[in-house]
């Protein structure tokens, strides 16, 4: 692993990678240090202050800090948490995927206002990434060998059990970090039954070297630039996003489409029309042919519009419409806000409308 961040070549690129991450502060549980993967990373950012803690999650100086806000973005730049994954288990999805798998990283560098992630983790989000990969590793292994083949076509994948990799991250900015994304990769490359997927907001061209040979599914999520602009704090620009899509087909993923969120906003449906006749206009025949894309409209959380108002209140503008939404319980029991019920099915329908009428070769896999 280098020493250092690799900059690109592009000026653009490389003075926004150098923004996104400039480690200042390791927070590290105390068997960090005995695993290979913890060793590496502290090598690479040597100039960093290291503070030991108990456990990852119980950072006083972090997470219930709610003066931390104030530091949202600061934090997220210059803090970086290393800590032992526990819980190895799978869990059934059906949706972006079959199964959750643990996951190798928690928190993010970028700062998308609607992220769920800090409605768990309190006032603060930094990256923290997980040290003991080769674990992590083998329970996939293990799992993915007790499934067997997939007999049954789904709408997650014809042949294959899928695995989301990145439910509470960004796995493009993780691979900034650590090797863990290119030792993952590894594994679904060597099965035969399995498939890994992530989808992302940040385009890092060092995973064009992954040779993945199929077994990886990167989603890049698509939003108009008139809303990600507001909304997408510290991401790659839709543009370069889109621009990426044809490199890492040619480099042997599979990409599909994640149009997630789906915010719903005046003129927000022109803006999406001009979206996608633009990927029709631009992406090649060999990354329609195998494009499919999922839809998922808007929830928010009350507390996450407070949390925002402290750091980002223009964007609530665009996120915060209690007309169009109704509070509904999720499946961990918290009080989250969505369009209302009929008004959500009227746009999923007028969202299908404009897929068939601009992009009509991008198959939907759900929408919802």
């Amino acid at each position: 692993m280098p020493d250092s961040l690799t900059l690109p070549d592009d000026p653009r690129a490389a003075r926004r990678l150098k923004n996104l991450l400039d480690v200042r502060r390791i927070y590290l549980e105390p068997a960090v240090t005995g695993f290979a993967r913890g060793r590496e990373v502290l090598a690479r950012f040597p100039d960093a202050e290291r503070v030991e803690v108990a456990s990852h999650w119980r950072i006083p100086e972090l997470f219930g800090n709610e003066g931390g806000v104030k530091d949202w973005v600061r934090n997220k730049r210059t803090v970086l948490v290393l800590g032992v994954k526990k819980g190895l288990a799978m869990r059934p999805n059906g949706r972006s995927a079959d199964f959750i798998a643990p996951s190798a990283s928690n928190g993010c560098a970028l700062a998308c206002v609607y992220c769920y992630v800090p409605r768990r983790k309190g006032f603060a989000n930094p990256i923290t990434t997980f040290v003991n990969i080769e674990q992590i590793c083998a329970s996939i292994g293990r799992h993915a060998a007790k499934q067997g083949p997939r007999t049954t076509p789904g709408q997650t994948d014809p042949a294959a059990w899928v695995y989301d990799l990145g439910e509470n991250g960004d796995a493009s900015v993780d691979a900034l970090v650590s090797d863990n994304i290119r030792d993952l990769t590894t594994l679904f490359r060597g099965l035969p039954n399995a498939k890994g997927s992530f989808a992302t907001k940040y385009v890092n061209r060092d995973l064009l070297g992954y040779d993945p040979q199929g077994r990886m599914r990167i989603r890049f999520s698509l939003m108009p630039q008139r809303a990600a602009r507001l909304l997408d704090v510290r991401t790659s620009p839709i543009a370069e996003r889109i621009a990426a899509i044809d490199d890492f087909v040619r480099a042997g993923w599979e990409v599909h489409l994640n149009f997630s969120p789906v915010v719903v906003y005046e003129g927000w449906t022109a803006d999406y029309a001009e979206l996608l006749r633009h990927l029709d206009e631009v992406l090649s025949p060999a990354a329609k042919a195998q494009a499919k894309a999922e839809v998922i409209f808007l929830t928010h959380n009350e507390a996450l519009h407070e949390l925002n108002l402290g750091w980002h209140p223009a964007a609530e503008a665009m996120l915060w419409a209690p007309r169009l939404q109704e509070t509904k319980l999720s499946e961990n029991g918290q009080q989250n806000l969505r369009y209302k019920a009929a008004l959500k099915a009227k746009m999923v329908r007028m969202f299908l409308d404009l897929i068939r009428d601009n992009a009509p070769w991008c198959e939907v896999r759900y929408a919802f």
